[in-house]
């Protein structure tokens, strides 16, 4: 493990440790969650964007053509 010191506003401080009472984990622990699930968002964020990169209009629109022009069954409707 790594410890990390950081400064950070008080209000955000007691958002924190009202939150980690509640949960009833420890401080650290639910920071460490909270980091881990922005730094997960952030690299789906950047492997959305490199897939964006390598996509094409053209093909989608090529592919969608083919998708008959029908009415889903029933069960396959949205309600």
């Amino acid at each position: 493990m790594t410890n990390l010191n950081v400064q950070i506003p008080n209000s955000l401080y007691k958002q924190i440790e009202a939150k980690a009472a509640k949960e009833n984990v420890p401080i650290d622990q639910l920071v460490a969650i909270a980091l881990s699930a922005q730094v997960s968002a952030w690299a789906t964020k950047d492997y959305v964007e490199a897939r964006k990169a390598r996509g094409s209009l053209d093909k989608f629109k090529q592919v969608l053509s083919k998708v008959p022009d029908v009415e889903p069954e029933d069960y396959d409707k949205l309600s």
